[in-house]
């Protein structure tokens, strides 16, 4: 009899180095051996020659939820599945729910554990008019982290947080050992330049970039890590699309501060020249796409570890509200679950950047960072048996054909994918065989940090 539940046997990708010919082993639903060479015995395996077994990816950013009659977690959970992620965490700006209070954080959670495919952690915030009086009691109900910005979009739907608040937030999130992730964004500079655009008469795609120059990202990051520095709190910026953020991330960690920044895929493969000028938007991102001179500049600090992790900022806008021929008036955001595992491994590839940083950034960066990594993060014995198979078959990522894809649509539409998801395990049950989502709503669970928390060292 089988000393193994389950075998797969190919390229694995940990987080420190690739093993070829290498095998997982999976018991009750956890690792419970990694080697090289002759794969033991199980009542389920799988040679898979050539094909690349990493960890299932920690999505970092997704908004399941932001648009009423859209998506859902049973919807945006399949597009996890069929995309190689195992565990999403889901934002706090819910269409009619703001995530701000101890029941909001259980009404959630009681809601993914009925409909998820996979595994979903929650970010809490606060109403901007209690402040952070409900912290300490989302920290106990089981967030993973905190969401804040520095930029307005509505007064409660997704509100501005104002110096001092942001600060006592902050002062407050510190004694639960959580991290701050802030949307980076000045908003008095974004609201002048897009009155200047407006002004100018630009409705084209251009007005985007435009309307949130370079600068209203470094002016609001500098001010979430002087923030973290005066604070003790975990400072974490939630999307930066400049090489500079990331150097100014790495000097706060140089100076001994809990200072991280997160990378969208998005970031590291469209550009402002070609693809915002071809998409219009369906291209319409907060921050926005830069050129593609940043693009690469970006890939660079992926292989020189100044990138914390990479995430999707997962949000599926029906198409009516990407297609407004003046930029402006489109909604922000685009979906990405289905295709940034694939994105980033042929990204790295064609860079000769090592599929090492794959495991870390997309795996064990952003469990460490969510305070999952008891049970999450890279390929690893005793952690659960979340696990991704990339199999060297090149295929057009087409949305529309897609039958994960709520959106219909997507920015990477037309991209040729060399490695493509053949399949997908979550806790060691098989969530995804290469063409059909075979998770059932209910099958994720709603995972929450280990416990007793307090401030642990930063990831880079």
């Amino acid at each position: 009899m089988s000393d193994f539940d389950l075998v797969l046997r190919g390229r694995v990708v940990l987080t420190d180095r690739e093993v070829e010919g290498g095998f997982v082993a999976v018991r009750d639903g956890k690792v419970a051996l990694v080697g090289e060479g002759s794969a033991p015995a199980a009542r389920e395996r799988h040679n898979l020659g050539a094909a690349l077994i990493l960890p299932g990816a920690v999505d970092a950013q997704v908004h399941s939820l932001s648009q009423k009659g859209a998506e859902g977690f049973a919807a945006s959970t399949a597009a996890a599945a069929a995309g190689g992620v195992t565990t999403i965490v889901d934002m706090p700006y819910d269409e009619g729910n703001l995530v701000c209070s101890a029941e909001a954080v259980r009404r959630k959670a009681d809601e993914a554990e009925a409909e998820a495919r996979v595994d979903v952690a929650l970010y809490g915030t606060v109403d901007p008019a209690e402040g952070p009086a409900r912290v300490a009691e989302q920290a106990e109900a089981g967030v993973a982290a905190f969401k804040f910005s520095t930029f307005g979009t509505h007064p409660t739907r997704f509100p501005r947080i104002p110096p001092a608040l942001l600060m006592a937030c902050f002062a407050e999130v510190a004694k639960t050992g959580l991290a701050a992730g802030v949307h980076n964004e000045d908003d008095a500079f974004v609201r002048e330049a897009v009155a200047a655009v407006e002004a100018a008469g630009i409705t084209d795609w251009r007005a985007h970039g435009l309307s949130r120059p370079p600068m209203t990202e470094i002016l609001a990051m500098l001010q979430i890590y002087e923030t973290g520095a005066a604070t003790g709190c975990p400072a974490h910026v939630v999307h930066c699309s400049l090489g500079r953020g990331y150097e100014i991330a790495r000097r706060y960690r140089a100076e001994g501060h809990h200072a991280t920044a997160e990378c969208c895929i998005h970031y590291l493969t469209l550009d402002e020249e070609n693809d915002v000028a071809r998409l219009g938007g369906k291209a319409k991102i907060n921050p926005p796409i830069r050129p593609r001179a940043e693009v690469e500049t970006l890939w660079r600090h992926v292989a020189t570890g100044n990138i914390s992790m990479v995430s999707t900022d997962h949000v599926s806008w029906s198409e009516d509200r990407k297609t407004d021929p003046e930029m402006l008036k489109n909604a922000s955001g685009v979906p990405g679950l289905e295709v940034m595992v694939p994105l980033f491994v042929k990204g790295a590839l064609e860079r000769g950047i090592s599929l090492t940083w794959a495991a870390r950034l997309m795996a064990d960066n952003p469990a460490r960072h969510f305070r999952l990594d008891h049970a999450k993060g890279g390929i690893a014995v005793g952690r659960d048996a979340d696990l991704t198979v990339l199999e060297p078959v090149a295929r057009v990522y087409d949305a529309g054909a897609s039958r994960h894809s709520l959106a219909g649509w997507s920015p990477y539409d037309g991209i040729e994918l060399p490695w493509t998801t053949a399949a997908t395990w979550l806790r060691g049950r098989q969530v995804f065989d290469g063409t059909t989502v075979c998770a059932a709503p209910g099958t994720g669970n709603f995972v929450r940090p280990d416990l007793p928390l307090g401030l642990r060292k930063a990831v880079h």
